[in-house]
């Protein structure tokens, strides 16, 4: 019995080790992308317009309800008539009643109908794209953040490099000291630099932690900050498409601009509803009754409504200017796309240019400088005064370096957002 409970409480043991592996588990961006779409509550709220749009199909497909109208006339509760086998009065007050139902139905013409149906699926398609295009939005704002974390993850990495090479420093400074090589004061200059590579520490751990923060509300995930993080490549790509073929994208692929179209669409379709809805639609009765002596009669009527005065005019002009309207906001739209494509493939080739000369020439520079300047130091052959300077330009370079990978990674995702695709991972 002793050694059944030990195996099941290994079991459980190994069943929550596991569990936290999972839980602790790095994410890649295509992991932290089907997340976002299965957990994100304004997507999913966007979604629920879709389908609210598919339910108004119904409604606008559905044909008039007929009409039933029954009505008894000339009841008198005071009438009574003689009975033939005791001669008494006997209380009878549906002997004169008059029976009368009727059954309507209106007749829609024009096809008004088949009107309402198509404006209702346009509509549709105007908030599918509406929420392709918020879908656009918010995975924008999450590869940024992504690209934070992983930016600020990288300076983390930085900062502790930085302050272990600084403390092998202090090591052999304090060697030096102890042989009388430098004086205390050099020394303490030397141990007081270290509170910058503290606090660059400290500051890059508190921004990596209000990264992930941002992340995991866009996710709506409630994994504690310190069990969850993310993991992809930190670097940018030479390849980059030409500008004209990224226009061409963006016009084929842009949910705010195929929007736009499709409201166009819409309002020649409300334009041709507003003319239909302007014509005579005739009311058809079916009329069955009772007249003594006629024991029951039926009849037929139309009634047609006289549209003199409404002919749905006001409507007519109003969706004629409403299909002007929105000709002019698709005219603004696709110009907004051209804006954004450009600006963003300004900004993206910009970092590039920046990002070459810093891999190929000034990282390597800064720290050769940095070493040599400080192997003089330990030798004496330099001052202190230079080998801070050194020391500073180096970790600013690095710095420099990796905040410029990140503009150009966050450059990237604006591309993506400007064509409305992914054209760059």
């Amino acid at each position: 019995m002793g050694s059944l409970r030990a195996f099941g409480s290994l079991t459980l043991l190994a069943g929550l080790c596991a569990n936290s592996a999972i839980a602790q588990r790095a994410l890649t961006w295509e992991e932290v992308q089907e997340r976002f779409e299965a957990a994100n509550p304004t997507l999913m709220a966007s979604q629920l317009n879709v389908d609210e749009s598919r339910a108004a199909e119904v409604t606008a497909n559905l044909r008039p309800n007929p009409e039933l109208t029954g009505t008894i006339d000339q009841l008198n509760p005071l009438v009574g008539q003689a009975s033939s086998v005791s001669g008494l009065s006997v209380y009878r007050p549906l002997s004169y009643a008059l029976p009368y139902a009727s059954l309507s139905y209106l007749h829609e013409r024009e096809h008004k109908r088949a009107l309402r149906l198509e404006s209702a699926r346009k509509s549709t398609a105007i908030a599918d794209s509406a929420y392709s295009d918020q879908k656009r939005t918010l995975t924008f704002n999450l590869r940024s953040a992504f690209v934070q974390t992983l930016q600020w993850k990288a300076t983390v990495e930085n900062a502790r490099e930085n302050l272990t090479y600084w403390d092998r420093e202090l090591t052999v400074s304090r060697d030096r000291y102890r042989a009388g090589d430098i004086a205390r004061v050099d020394l303490g200059r030397l141990q007081l630099q270290r509170v910058q590579f503290e606090s660059d520490l400290e500051t890059a751990l508190v921004n990596l932690r209000t990264a992930k923060i941002q992340l995991v509300t866009l996710l709506n995930d409630r994994t504690p900050i310190e069990q969850f993080d993310v993991v992809g490549p930190y670097d940018f790509g030479e390849s980059l498409m030409p500008l004209e073929e990224l226009r061409k994208i963006a016009l084929e692929a842009r949910p705010d601009l195929r929007a736009a179209q499709q409201s166009v669409e819409l309002a020649k379709t409300n334009h041709q509803l507003a003319f239909a809805n302007g014509s005579t639609d005739p009311t058809v009765s079916l009329d069955l009754a009772r007249n003594p002596p006629i024991p029951a009669y039926f009849g037929v009527s139309v009634s047609v409504p006289l549209r003199i005065f409404d002919r749905n005019q006001g409507e007519k002009a109003r969706t004629e200017i409403d299909i002007r309207r929105n000709e002019r906001l698709k005219d603004a739209a696709e110009a907004q796309v051209f804006n954004d494509v450009d600006s963003a493939y300004a900004t993206l080739t910009a970092a590039l240019n920046l990002l070459r000369p810093y891999r190929d020439t000034y990282l390597k520079l800064a720290e050769e400088t940095r070493d040599a300047i400080a192997f003089s130091f330990q030798r004496g052959g330099a001052s202190l005064l230079d080998y801070l300077d050194a020391e500073k330009a180096s970790r600013d370079t690095r710095l420099a370096y990796l905040n410029l990978v990140g503009s150009y990674l966050t450059a990237a995702a604006q591309l993506n957002l400007a064509v409305g695709r992914e054209v760059i991972q």
